[in-house]
């Protein structure tokens, strides 16, 4: 695991060194990683298949939830399986190609989750707002639309990138002081000019989680207005609990994230391995979470989560 700092050499592989400074503890570490895996994978499979399964969850919020758990599948398994194989089998190596397909994937499916919890904020809008336009309005094609179009989206800003970091040559080093590939993490590797690949990241970070922040904070704003001038106090407090899954959600996932991001930036004297384990509990913490916070929270999953897991005991 030599590396190399000549000129001309480009490096075409890399290896992680998981949680520096704890490597004698990795085993222990790997225990909460794989429980963590273990629940997210069940939890979001199980919202999955009752929410495709039951029609009387084909609604718009229920819709929407399906794609987040999609999503919160996908980035798991981007991320930990490398994790524990690093922790496990000292798996360190990784090829620069399978390095870039792994950032672009974890990349586009943050800013995914981040666009669907923009929809679900409008979804509550809606239905909170516009009661009785509800179903007109958020009908089967808009969702599909939509659906499409976050996915394009965070498909379409990510992909550049793979093209502004294969132009580079990388030969400062090849040892990533984490558990996985990250776009400013790999740049910075190189000899060459980042600063369109810095330039770039802060457009796509400004043209997407930024962008969607505030619009879920304004949807919500409007949503407060809406609220409190009904005159009922049960009925603002009934109207409030339809958002208090979504809004856990929007803190679990916006919270940690921005932490992470800001940490290495303002507060230096912060140990390496404690920003290293905050970041995989950026990716972990709010894929395990979301399918518990939705299922305690909301009476029809969890009458059809009761259903199809006493109907597997009979």
């Amino acid at each position: 695991m030599t590396a190399f700092n000549h000129t001309g050499v480009s490096h075409t592989v890399f290896y992680f060194v998981g949680i520096p400074g704890l490597e004698d503890q990795h085993v222990w570490i790997s225990i909460p990683f794989f429980i963590s895996y273990v629940i997210a994978l069940l939890g979001n499979s199980l919202l999955i298949f009752i929410i495709l399964t039951k029609r009387s969850l084909h609604e718009p919020m229920y819709l929407f939830l399906c794609m987040l758990s999609g999503a919160d599948l996908v980035l798991s398994t981007c991320t930990v399986p490398q994790a524990l194989a690093i922790f496990w089998f000292n798996a360190r190596e990784i090829s620069l190609d399978r390095c870039i397909t792994q950032l672009f994937f974890i990349h586009s499916t943050f800013i995914s989750e981040s666009g669907i919890l923009l929809v679900m904020a409008f979804d509550r809008y809606i239905a909170i707002c516009y009661p009785l336009r509800y179903t007109t309005i958020l009908t089967h094609t808009l969702i599909g639309k939509i659906g499409v179009t976050i996915f394009l989206r965070s498909y379409g800003t990510i992909f550049p990138i793979i093209f502004l970091l294969k132009r580079l040559t990388f030969c400062k080093s090849n040892i990533f002081p984490t558990t996985v590939c990250e776009h400013i993490a790999v740049a910075k590797f190189s000899c060459d000019d980042i600063r369109v690949n810095l330039w770039y990241g802060f457009f796509v970070l400004l043209s997407t989680v930024t962008l969607d922040v505030v619009l879920i904070f304004v949807s919500y704003m409007l949503i407060l207005c809406a609220v409190f001038r009904i005159p009922s106090r049960d009925a603002r407090h009934k109207t409030l609990n339809t958002c208090g899954s979504h809004v856990c959600v929007i803190i679990l996932f916006y919270g940690p994230g921005i932490f992470s991001a800001f940490t290495p930036r303002f507060a230096h004297h912060i140990l390496p391995h404690v920003h290293i384990l905050l970041a995989n509990v950026c990716i972990l913490a709010p894929t395990m979470l979301n399918p518990i916070i939705y299922g305690i929270k909301t009476k029809q999953i969890r009458d059809q989560v009761s259903q199809v897991l006493c109907q597997k005991k009979i």
